[in-house]
C-alpha cells in the first residue's frame, strides 16, 4: 500500500508527534508498505508565532496537490491540523478520497494558554476539521472520552510504544548532581506547565532537559535549576536513567511519550491525575499520580526501579503500528492520478 502522510510536525522539530511518526513509518515500511511524508520542509514557511522552532507552510495547497498526485497514494493520513494538514484535507475532499486523521495535541488548551481564546471555539473548529475523516486516531481512552464529550463521533484507538533497548536501566551520568535528582524532559513551553515543577520545594537537584520558547525566562527565574538543553539518542537515555524521579507537570498532553521513556529507563514518574498520565502510569508501580505534585514526587522515590521498568514493557511500537494500519482507509476504488 502507498501511504501519504501529511504533517505540520516534522524534522528538525523534536517532539512527541515527530517521534511517533518516525517510529510508525519505520514499522509501516518494515511491513512492506511505501510511505511519502509531506511536511513543512517541502514548502516556503514562516516561524510559528510564540514558537519559532515550528515552521508554518505558506499557501501550500497547489504544491501539495502536485506532490500528492505524483505519489498517487492508496491511503492518506493527516497527522496535524496546521497549514499542511488543511491542504491535505482540502485535496482529499476535492478528489473524493477518504482519509484518516489523528489528534496528537490538545490544540484548544494550548491556544488558551497562549492567547486565552475560550476552548469551545477551538473545539468547534476541530470538529469541523476532523468531521469528514473516516477515523480520528487518538492515543488514550481518556482522550477518547474527552473528545466524545466535545461531539466527536468517529474516534478510534492508536496507542504508542517505546524503544526499550535504547531506554533501559544502566549507569548514571557522572555529573555531580546532588541526589535525589528530579527531572523534566520535553519542550520548554508554557503549555507544559513546567513552572509547577520548578516551584516545588524538593531536596537534591531539579533538572530540565529540553529546549523551547520558555527556556530563557525560566532559567532567569530559577537559577538553582539545571537546564541541559535538548538531548537525543544515547545521551537522552543516559539522562533519563540518571534521574531518581521523572516529574511530568503537564495537564494538556494527549499521551506523553517521555513518560514511557522514563519508566522504560527504570525511573518512576510523578504527575497529575489527568489525561495522558492516567493511561500510562500504574499508580504504585510505575509512578505516583496526585494533585499534590510535590507529594507525588517524594512518594515516587520509594518505588523499585525494576518494577517500574516492567510496566513499560506493556507498550510496543509493533502493536501501535498494527493499530495504525488497521484504521487506514484504502481508496482502492479510486483511479490512480494521471
Amino acid at each position: 500500500m502507498r501511504i501519504l502522510l501529511a504533517t505540520d510536525a516534522w524534522a528538525p522539530q523534536v517532539n512527541g508527534v515527530v517521534m511517533t511518526l518516525r517510529n510508525t513509518i519505520r514499522g509501516v515500511e518494515q511491513a512492506g508498505h511505501t510511505v511519502e511524508v509531506i511536511g513543512p520542509d517541502r514548502f516556503r514557511s514562516v516561524p510559528c508565532p510564540t514558537y519559532p522552532e515550528i515552521r508554518l507552510a505558506l499557501s501550500p495547497f497547489s504544491l501539495f496537490a502536485r506532490l500528492a498526485k505524483r505519489f498517487a497514494p492508496d491511503a492518506v493520513h493527516i497527522s496535524t491540523e496546521g497549514p499542511v494538514g488543511m491542504a491535505a484535507r482540502r485535496f482529499c475532499l476535492r478528489e473524493g478520497l477518504g482519509f484518516t486523521t489523528a489528534y496528537h495535541t490538545r490544540f484548544p488548551e494550548y491556544v488558551h494558554a497562549r492567547v486565552r481564546l475560550p476552548v469551545r471555539f477551538s473545539y468547534r473548529w476541530l470538529r469541523h476539521f476532523h468531521g469528514p475523516a473516516k477515523a480520528v486516531m487518538v492515543a488514550t481512552p481518556a482522550i477518547h472520552a474527552d473528545l466524545e464529550q466535545w461531539g466527536f463521533d468517529n474516534l478510534v484507538m492508536w496507542s504508542r510504544g517505546v524503544d526499550t533497548e535504547l531506554f533501559r536501566p544502566g549507569p548514571r551520568l557522572d555529573n555531580g548532581w546532588r541526589r535525589p535528582v528530579f527531572m523534566y524532559v520535553g519542550r520548554v513551553a508554557v503549555e507544559k506547565n513546567i513552572e509547577a515543577f520548578l516551584a516545588l520545594d524538593l531536596p537534591g537537584t531539579r533538572v530540565v532537559v529540553g529546549d523551547g520558547p520558555q527556556r530563557a525566562s525560566l532559567q532567569r527565574r530559577f537559577p538553582a535549576v539545571v537546564f541541559t538543553g535538548a538531548k537525543v539518542g544515547e545521551e537522552l537515555a543516559a539522562h533519563f536513567r540518571s534521574a531518581d524521579v521523572f516529574v511530568f507537570p503537564s495537564r494538556t498532553d494527549t499521551f506523553g511519550l517521555v513518560l514511557l521513556e522514563a519508566i522504560a529507563s527504570g525511573t518512576p514518574a510523578a504527575a497529575f491525575p489527568v489525561a495522558g498520565p492516567i493511561d500510562v502510569i500504574v499508580p504504585g508501580r510505575s509512578g505516583v499520580l496526585s494533585h499534590d505534585l510535590r507529594g507525588a514526587a517524594l512518594a515516587a522515590l520509594a518505588l523499585p526501579r525494576d518494577a517500574v521498568r516492567e510496566e513499560a514493557l506493556r507498550f510496543s511500537w509493533d502493536q501501535a503500528t498494527s493499530q495504525f494500519l488497521r484504521h487506514l482507509h484504502p481508496n482502492h476504488a479510486t483511479p490512480r492520478f494521471a
